[in-house]
């Protein structure tokens, strides 16, 4: 038994030291997310925008987005929308043309999902010969900010050619798995993205909201057609030399799931497509990292392992529960680490510190800090939702989720 405990014993405290590793690199990024410099001198309107929706059976929530994408202040002659009526089979184009959208039905049993849906888009645009500067794209239950392309027009005009926009939530306050992700989305737009910002390393497209250069897309190409297409075309752009940058007064408000199980299976897509971004692309841009001495590279590679990381965290929680509860406690000091577990208890409270303080910072609802108690147990789902991902990691059927949130975006400025 000796032997086991021992086998044990170094099991744990690896686990421990790799959960630690990554939890002080990101404290250490965090830091720097706490500045945030609002652009007030924004350049005069000049880029000519091509703005995207895919949808699929959206006819409940589309118009909205519509709407508010007709009131950017921006020149109307200086951007056009088109909607994606994808293997629809209700109402969508229709509402999209009563909204005044450019409507492109698409019908294609074999390439389902989002990424096909914008590949084919794309070329529908090339051909029709129309001179766009740029390429917006946003999901159908979107709304956007009035400033929107005012922000990304200035962003392009500074040299910039790939820009990720501010992901907020439309509806925060639905139920607690609503609640719960939006306060995961507003941490992460503030101490993961806007950090990363600020010190110049690549941020993470969000599959909506998000800008590209024209010219940049005729020149790799789309070629993102996985269960995270926004992922893969982010790392090619690392891959290519390009920067992936923040634009964190950009607003687009997005739908989150109100219910358990439809945000599990969201979130299952999401890592089962990190997963196989991750199987091609990870190892690549941390060799390359290393060998040019690339620090973009190299953390690129890092958020490819992600998935990884939620899985070890995810295997360690367990492995305490299984020795607090079922092993005798003269066998765990045998086993455990003090040290190690003092130093992980530390940095994983300060990490937990800053949820309140980006609350704070980000100027959100009193509401959202009563959600401060459900959302530790809510993180630890990642884990279950990770492990199902992983050993259904093969999979690349498109699941689509159900949005019927039809708000609009005055409602949003009154929660």
């Amino acid at each position: 038994m000796s032997v086991l405990y021992a086998l044990l014993g170094i099991l744990y405290i690896f686990l421990q030291v790799i959960t630690g590793v990554i939890a002080l690199y990101q404290l250490a990024i965090s830091l720097f997310g706490f500045r945030h410099r609002r652009v007030t001198e924004l350049l005069p309107p000049q880029k000519k925008f091509a703005v995207i929706i895919p949808a699929h059976n959206e006819e409940r929530v589309v118009g909205p987005l519509i709407e508010s994408i007709k009131r950017q202040n921006y020149p109307d002659h200086l951007y056009s929308i088109h909607l994606i009526a994808d293997n629809c089979t209700d109402h969508t184009a229709d509402v999209g043309k009563r909204h005044g959208a450019i409507v492109h039905q698409r019908t294609d049993n074999t390439h389902q999902g989002k990424g096909y849906a914008i590949e084919w888009m794309l070329e529908q645009l090339e051909l029709s010969g129309q001179p766009y500067d740029a390429v917006v794209m946003f999901d159908a239950d979107n709304l956007v900010d009035k400033n929107f392309l005012n922000i990304m027009n200035d962003k392009l005009c500074r040299g910039h050619k790939a820009i990720q926009g501010y992901l907020g939530v439309k509806n925060p306050f639905d139920t607690w798995v609503s609640v719960s992700l939006a306060v995961s989305y507003w941490y992460d737009n503030r101490m993961w993205q806007n950090a990363r910002q600020n010190l110049g390393l690549a941020c993470a497209l969000g599959g909506t909201g998000l800008c590209i250069d024209y010219s940049l897309l005729q020149s790799i190409g789309w070629n993102a057609t996985g269960l995270t297409e926004d992922l893969e075309f982010g790392v090619r752009c690392v891959e290519h030399g390009v920067l992936p940058i923040w634009a964190h007064d950009a607003i687009v408000y997005d739908e989150k799931p109100t219910d358990f199980i439809a945000s599990f299976r969201q979130r299952l897509r999401w890592q089962q497509g990190h997963f196989q971004c991750a199987k091609q692309y990870m190892m690549k841009m941390l060799k390359e990292g290393i060998r040019e001495r690339n620090l973009i590279k190299f953390d690129t590679g890092l958020y490819l392992f992600q998935p990884m990381r939620a899985l070890i965290i995810f295997a360690t929680s367990l492995f305490m529960f299984v020795l607090k509860f079922l092993v005798p406690t003269r066998v765990v000091d045998q086993i455990s680490n003090n040290t190690v577990s003092d130093i992980l208890i530390v940095v994983s409270a300060i990490l937990f510190l800053q949820i309140p303080l980006t609350l704070f910072m980000e100027r959100k609802n009193w509401r959202s800090y009563f959600a401060l108690a459900i959302v530790p147990l809510f993180l630890w789902t990642w884990g279950p939702v990770t492990l199902h991902a992983y050993l259904t990691r093969n999979n690349r059927k498109w699941y689509h989720t159900i949005h019927k949130r039809s708000i609009r975006l005055d409602e949003i400025n009154t929660q």
